[in-house]
């Protein structure tokens, strides 16, 4: 029989993948002799072989029995015991941390048999009825399903009749009373008494922890983080300890730098006489950890050591839940914290000072993604009105959108493109969909190690947290404060950073990396983050080997690309150069009748394509500019069809020539396709329309030799697009260079075509005898790879196919390596093998985007394209992607 089951004593940090991140790092701990509660963990593997059968693996529970009776020996308690019960805590826990799965379970084995033993033996009869109505309530929540909210209005009923604001307020009639109700709660939801046998307790709780892995919440999240859905989860087992015993006990959340900005110090939330949930749940809003410091000195001392050897010994930020029962100080968890982009670059560059790490493993520290966070805008604070309220800012951003007051609005109203900003009393893991779908979340209660601000963190998410003044009505769909009512639908705006709320929708101005990035600023000395983003950025600019280039396509675009640390223009996209004023020229074109109005109106364009070329090519002098000679079926510069139909039906029948019209809607009828995607478009467009190419060929050249006569250095390059085989290109090439040589004072313009079609990857070799460079649009790579056409499927069975785990994620977001990817290795290899010194890159919209830059990086390409904006994700990434291989490298060859 396989071994499902590890007592603590038996791990360690590095067996995550068999233990999850929590049990892993719970033996790791034991191993340390820290004051770990007993305990046992449920492997991943035992998890898998539920979700593929349905049922408990066999010989699972012994394994189980026989562990517990370990516990017990070590606690010196006895499970169900009615004089002195062992009470166990349940918890999920995969290899990553995953705010979608199951909540924790607290008391289990607690009955009415063992309450009056647990009276006793602890010496507050309180503590133990306001245990036993905890564990009701999250039994019947996380095993049975029933609703929150039932548990919820009648927990917020008897503190209303008690006249209390708090639960620790309760007395122990009222906590009987309670335990009363929520049993018929209980049964009303689930047609069953609440279990009295602890066994079954602790085994219905098991399994349901392994049923959660599947929950719509944690298949979100999971799609959201890019977690794959095969690791299953881990279950740890341990026993309880208590927070809830009075003044002398209570639980907290500890951090040993800020997760918000990165600073050193003491970093946390504490709460006197309250379990382990409480912190995190936010039901009550916490001290900051340096009250614990007054309230119990010894403890605290303890505590702050406790947290300096963690983090040594992880060598990075530490996240710690613990316990104090009656003086004594317990260590329930701990991990490598989530924190914020801002975080996240400021405490890497501190490990390089303190010499804890090196500067490559300071740079796999921190991702694209959270460097993308850094630049988005910040509010304009001269233009703030006075705040509604301020909270605890729990993870920094600006965000404004309209309010609302459930998970499931705010999915839906983010779904039709409105910004939403999600307003809870509390978050729990039924939120998830909403959270995800916000720009931002508040809520009244709660401190910076509450679930609202822990996920937020996690996800990037602007968050304020503990906003007291508010007076939440979510049944009401509004909140209100200092007589201030605030409805449904009407827009706030939060500061993340400062934790104020404002009415409104508040203006915005660039954010400080943004500016630093575009050279707007200095970095050195001005602001800890900005040395940091600066310190790590450039490190990756001097180690990585991908070349990081721009789309762009005017030279306004070119220059903020230059300034972001672009190297070159990787695609310059001559379509865009024909719309507004000049789409009369084209339409021109495409109504000529014969090669003379043809002529003339390839004439008329050629200036104005000129000068976009100068400017670019001023904007990047001495780089690289990569032009796409048109691509798009010119069909699409004309007037929709649906239009033109309905101007001319509307001039015949007031008795009017449709004049122009006419003619532009014979030729659109003309130029119908059914699939224009794969019709008249590209290299094909060039070779059907006489002169097209020819006069863009002809502008590229005489923009290079102006700016060349001018003392510039221009380095044009001309891309041939859809071309999928060598005589198409050959045709277009013969006809370039005969051009480019009529032109004096010109540089070499190297010729190479986009690799978009699937012919084109299977035959490079061929191709690259007349290419001297490749660039893959992997837009067009995909759709023709997957016979998918973009516009019409991503809104359609995309998130069918997504939520059934087809796609882990979108093929269009990030590369499908073994697909198209697999498109991408061979005509590498191909084009190589027949031209050694052929340069490659990919122009598509993954050239931007962090996993796919991986790939490019170990396929072998030289350099990748992205929009201007994500320039310094590519340099960060490129650089990343260069430590990693070499990083892989080096521990294989050990």
């Amino acid at each position: 029989m396989p071994k499902y089951v590890f007592d603590f004593i038996e791990g360690g940090k590095d067996l995550a993948e068999l233990l999850g991140g929590k049990g892993a790092n719970l033996a790791e701990m034991t191993r340390l002799g820290l004051p770990v509660p007993p305990g046992f963990t449920v492997s991943t593997e035992a998890c898998r072989g539920y979700l593929a059968t349905g049922t408990v693996p066999a010989g699972l529970f012994d394994q189980v029995n026989r562990h517990l009776r370990l516990v017990e020996d070590r606690f010196g308690k006895v499970f169900g015991d009615p004089r002195d019960p062992l009470l166990l805590s349940v918890r999920s826990g995969g290899k990553y941390s995953m705010p979608g799965m199951m909540e924790t379970i607290l008391d289990i084995g607690l009955t009415d048999a063992s309450v009056p033993g647990l009276a006793a033996c602890s010496g507050d009869p309180r503590a133990a009825w306001d245990s036993y109505r905890r564990l009701i309530a999250m039994f019947g929540r996380t095993v049975r399903g029933v609703p929150a909210e039932a548990f919820e209005r009648e927990l917020a009923a008897h503190r209303s009749h008690a006249g209390v604001a708090n639960d620790a307020e309760l007395t122990e009639a009222d906590l009987r009373h309670l335990v009363d109700v929520y049993k018929k709660v209980f049964h009303d939801h689930t047609g069953r008494d609440f279990p009295q046998a602890p066994h079954e307790q602790l085994y219905q709780a098991i399994e349901a922890v392994f049923a959660s892995w599947n929950t719509e919440r944690a298949v979100l999240y999971r799609r959201q983080e890019h977690i794959p859905h095969d690791l299953g989860t881990a279950v740890n087992v341990m026993a309880m300890v208590f927070g809830n015993l009075g003044p002398d006990s209570g639980t907290g959340v500890a951090f040993t730098r800020d997760p918000a900005t990165g600073a050193t110090g003491v970093y946390g939330d504490y709460l006197a006489n309250a379990q382990g949930e409480d912190v995190v749940a936010g039901i009550r809003t916490p001290v900051p950890l340096e009250e614990l410091e007054r309230l119990d000195a010894r403890s605290f001392a303890q505590l702050t050591s406790i947290m300096a050897m963690l983090e040594r010994h992880y060598r990075d930020l530490c996240d710690i839940e613990f316990t104090i029962e009656r003086g004594k100080l317990w260590m329930l968890q701990t991990r490598v914290g989530k924190r914020t982009p801002a975080a996240a670059f400021t405490i890497a560059a501190q490990l390089v000072d303190e010499g804890v790490i090196e500067l490559d493993e300071a740079l796999l520290r921190v991702t694209g993604a959270q460097l993308d966070q850094l630049m988005f805008p910040r509010f304009d604070r001269t233009a703030a009105p006075k705040p509604l309220a301020v909270g605890i800012p729990a993870s920094p951003g600006a965000a404004s959108g309209r309010v609302v007051f459930d998970a499931v609005r705010a999915a839906q109203w983010a779904a039709t493109g409105e910004r939403v900003i999600l307003v809870r009393r509390e978050t729990n893991p039924d939120d998830l969909p909403g959270m995800i779908a916000a720009q931002g979340i508040l809520t009244s209660r709660g401190g910076k190690t509450s679930h609202a601000a822990v996920v937020a963190r996690g996800m990037g998410r602007t968050c304020v947290c503990g906003a007291e003044a508010l007076d939440v009505d979510a049944t009401g769909r509004r909140f209100s404060v200092a007589g201030t009512v605030v409805s449904e639908g009407d827009v706030v705006s939060i500061d993340g950073t400062t934790g104020e709320v404002f009415p409104g929708e508040l203006p915005v101005r660039p954010s400080p990396v943004a500016r630093y990035l575009q050279g707007d600023v200095p970095a050195a000395g001005t602001d800890a983050l900005l040395d940091a983003v600066h310190r790590l950025v450039t490190h990756a600019d001097r180690v990585r080997r991908l070349g990081v280039q721009a789309n762009a396509d005017t030279g306004v675009d070119a220059g903020r690309a230059r300034r972001f640390g672009a190297e070159g223009i990787g695609l310059c996209r001559t379509e865009h150069m024909f719309l507004g004023e000049r789409r009369a020229l084209v339409e021109r074109l495409i109504l000529a009748d014969g090669d003379g109005e043809r002529a003339a109106a390839l004439a008329a364009l050629l200036p104005s394509q000129r000068a976009d070329f100068v400017q670019i090519f001023e904007a990047m002098d001495g780089l690289p500019v990569t032009v796409r000679l048109l691509d798009p079926p010119l069909h699409e510069f004309l007037p929709p069809l649906a239009e033109l139909t309905a101007r001319v039906a509307r001039a015949e029948a007031l008795g009017r020539d449709p004049g122009r019209d006419g003619a532009l809607l014979a030729a659109v009828r003309r130029m119908h396709e059914q699939n224009p995607m794969l019709g008249l478009r590209g290299v094909r467009l060039g070779l059907v329309i006489p002169g097209l190419f020819a006069m863009q060929v002809r502008a590229i050249a005489q923009a290079a030799a102006d700016c060349a006569a001018r003392g510039l250095s221009p380095r044009p390059e001309i891309m041939v697009p859809l071309v999928a085989t060598a005589p198409e290109l050959a045709a277009v090439r013969a006809e370039a260079e005969q051009i480019l040589a009529e032109t004096d004072g010109l540089p070499p313009v190297p010729i190479g075509t986009m690799i978009e079609v699937p012919r084109a990857a299977l035959t490079a070799g061929e191709i690259a005898g007349v290419a001297e460079f490749f660039s893959f649009g992997t837009n067009d790579l995909t759709q023709l790879g997957w016979g998918f056409s973009r516009d019409d499927v991503e809104g359609e069975f995309f998130p069918r196919y997504l939520g059934m785990g087809i796609f882990g994620v979108s093929p269009f977001e990030s590369i499908d390596t073994s697909g198209v990817g697999r498109l991408v290795r061979i005509a590498t290899e191909e084009g190589r093998a027949a031209r050694p010194d052929l340069r490659i890159g990919v122009c598509g919209e993954h050239g931007g985007e962090p996993d796919s830059i991986h790939f490019f990086h170990d396929a072998g390409l030289d350099y990748v394209s992205c929009s201007p904006f994500r320039v310094p994700v590519a340099r960060l990434e490129a650089g990343r992607a260069a430590v990693a291989a070499r990083t892989s490298t080096t521990s294989d060859s050990r």
